[in-house]
């Protein structure tokens, strides 16, 4: 049986790779702006946000493939005034979210959604809670400087498995999750399901 990963995340596919996973890549190309702001007007939270946003796009793909199991996956941000940061769209939005997140915690909601014949099969969302350390604007701008180009994929405006562990002073959560996907849960299902080796 073929399994998809509906993402151009460099990040969930190293990790699938990682865990001796055969699987292919294909963007679903979802409006996610347009999703999230949708959700957010109907009242919903950054965990139903991520999750709704992971359905979107394997189900978009799963959809077009008959018997094919789809992963898609998401993440959100939420800061602790219930605000939410998206991936930024140029280098100086990137330095206004490290400044915002800067001497802050802020939550991170991973979510993976498998859908096969266009409609959802399982699912599971991540959570952790991670604290930036107070960040000087020269290191804001140095950074977003030497990282632009990975860290516009981004909702963090990082990739915490790379120069960005160097933003923070603590984490609570699984490097699945921070990376993007709730890895643990997911290799369980994809086991059980005959998709991943016992």
């Amino acid at each position: 049986m073929t399994l998809i990963l509906a993402s151009q995340s460099s990040g969930r596919a190293a990790m699938l790779r990682a865990a001796g996973l055969a699987f292919e890549t294909t963007a679903a190309h979802v409006d996610e702006e347009m999703l999230t702001a949708s959700l957010r007007a109907a009242g919903q939270t950054p965990r139903n946000i991520a999750d709704a946003l992971a359905e979107a796009k394997a189900v978009k793909i799963a959809s077009r493939l008959p018997g094919v199991t789809v992963i898609g996956a998401d993440s959100t941000l939420a800061l602790d005034d219930g605000s939410m940061l998206a991936k930024p769209e140029t280098p100086e939005e990137a330095a206004d979210h490290l400044r915002r997140m800067a001497g802050r915690r802020h939550r991170l909601f991973s979510a993976a959604v498998a859908a096969r014949d266009g409609a959802p099969i399982w699912r599971a969302i991540g959570e952790a809670k991670l604290w930036i350390r107070p960040l000087s604007d020269a290191f804001i701008a140095d950074y977003v400087a030497q990282n632009w180009d990975s860290i516009r994929w981004t909702v963090g405006c990082y990739e915490i498995e790379g120069a960005g562990v160097q933003l923070f002073d603590r984490v609570e959560g699984d490097p699945w999750t921070i990376i993007g996907m709730p890895m643990l849960p997911l290799l369980t299902w994809l086991r059980a399901t005959g998709l991943a080796p016992q």
